[in-house]
């Protein structure tokens, strides 16, 4: 084992020990009520007025109305009067490999003469446990890495053991359609076959590791051959499939959303956004009940920073991480002549943007929308980012309660946990969050979190 993983390991089971030792003096009972909020359970359903929920040994023993719930005698209550309990949620599309800092994504803008790759993961890694928190602040208590190095099983591994870390679903390397120039050789995060047979290799490398997911990359590109590409990612899929593993593509064009769905593709981590998306596609979709994740704030991240145009939501400015957004501030320093390639301009969006039109349409024919953000791209930080983006999804027309199921039950199947997190039932684990606001009048209202519970534990 890495010597910085052995430390980081210790680092966060001593922080994470005292609490629990400081947690156990606080609470005298094992068993805490919630009681007198609005409860959204997450499923779609009515909310609960003046509801009561059971928390024993960190699952939902019991929730409801309050007069129907039996309150133990030895509880501790929490009087949640004038407030509303939505679930915990849960970011379906993050990346740990990407800080969503200036250096981040050398292939976007190569700063490495200024920060070298190797650099940027060293710093990454020793910012883990930081970087978990503020998911756990942001009310965010799971999330899906969609893909990166083989350190991110490590990274799962470390967040498991760390109690103030969301829970953690992952990819390994991307296999991809195309590879950039700037991975890293030790340890890469892409991986590109040039044969179908190579593909079936990679899927195969990942499985020790067992993998919550296959994630693949498609890009197509100008004098790429399409017909390739449908061959290679299908024998990816198909040996994915044929060891139980899910799979799930990036495919941002109408064409490769259709070949990645008919191939087998389990999710789409982004909306489609080149064209608007056709009947046929929509059938497709709905009829292999494929889940879509959104991302719609990554493109603003990025136009941003590029463009020195930073304007924050207020919970960003108050839980993002200020050492990443302090690095935005950098590239100005930077002399763009000096850099290769210069600074990519990402051209302002449409009044309204094909990805916009897309979702409603999807959501309409009853297909699972799922709430992600691409979290670690430059400009979209992690933790405090999937507020902004549940706000682009009711822009886009989304009602709040669509929106939080989304974020919720439908973000839960994306990490294989349905049957445990993404709703407030019997049974399953107390992940919740107590806001201040009412959510279902203001998806805004999300960031009016007055507490945070994993696993039947406040978050101090």
């Amino acid at each position: 084992m890495n010597t910085w993983k052995i430390s980081l390991i210790l680092f966060c089971l001593l922080l994470t020990g005292a609490a629990f030792v400081a947690a156990q003096q606080r609470q005298t009972s094992g068993v805490i009520v919630i009681q007198g909020a609005t409860l959204i359970n997450g499923t779609g359903g009515p909310s609960i007025r003046n509801g009561a929920i059971v928390v024993d040994g960190g699952r939902i023993r019991d929730i409801g109305p309050r007069n129907e719930v039996r309150v133990p005698g030895n509880a501790q209550i929490v009087d949640a009067r004038g407030k509303w309990v939505i679930p915990g949620l849960i970011d379906a599309h993050v990346h740990f490999s990407q800080s969503g800092g200036i250096y981040t994504r050398p292939d976007i803008v190569d700063l490495r003469k200024w920060r070298s790759y190797e650099k940027e993961m060293e710093w990454i890694k020793q910012r883990l446990p930081y970087t978990f928190e503020r998911y756990l602040v942001s009310g965010v208590t799971g999330v899906v890495d969609c893909g990166g190095p083989m350190w991110n099983f490590e990274m799962r591994d470390i967040a498991s053991h760390t109690k103030k870390a969301p829970r953690v679903a992952v990819a390994g390397p991307l296999i991809a359609t195309y590879l950039p120039p700037t991975t890293l050789a030790s340890d890469p995060d892409i991986v590109k076959p040039d044969s179908p047979a190579q593909a079936r290799d990679l899927v195969r490398r990942q499985l020790d590791r067992k993998p919550d997911l296959i994630k693949l990359w498609w890009v197509r590109r100008q004098g790429d051959n399409f017909n390739e590409q449908v061959q290679i990612m299908s024998a990816a899929i198909d040996e994915s499939k044929s060891h139980s593993v899910r799979v799930a593509v990036h495919a941002t064009e109408l064409d490769t959303a259709k070949a990645a769905v008919r191939a087998g593709a389990d999710i789409l981590v982004h909306s489609v956004s080149d064209r608007l998306v056709d009947t046929e596609f929509i059938n497709l979709v709905k009829n292999r009940d494929v889940l879509y994740i959104t991302t719609l704030a990554v493109e603003d991240g990025y136009r941003m920073v590029l463009d020195r145009q930073v304007a924050l939501t207020d919970i960003e400015q108050k839980l993002g991480d200020t050492e990443v957004i302090a690095t935005w501030s950098e590239l100005a320093k930077i002399p763009a002549a000096e850099i290769p390639g210069g600074v990519p301009h990402i051209p302002a969006p449409p009044k309204r943007p094909a990805a916009y039109d897309n979702l409603m349409l999807l959501e309409s024919a009853g297909v699972r929308v799922v709430a992600g953000t691409d979290a670690g791209n430059i400009g979209t930080l992690h933790g405090p980012s999937l507020h902004h983006e549940m706000e682009l999804m009711a822009a886009a027309g989304l009602r709040p309660l669509d929106i939080i199921g989304s974020a919720t039950k439908n973000a839960a199947a994306v990490m294989g946990l349905q049957n445990d997190v993404g709703t407030l039932q019997k049974g399953k684990f107390a992940d919740l969050v107590i806001l201040d606001g009412d959510p279902l009048a203001d998806i805004k209202n999300t960031r009016k979190i007055f507490k945070v519970m994993k696993a039947g534990e406040f978050l101090q």
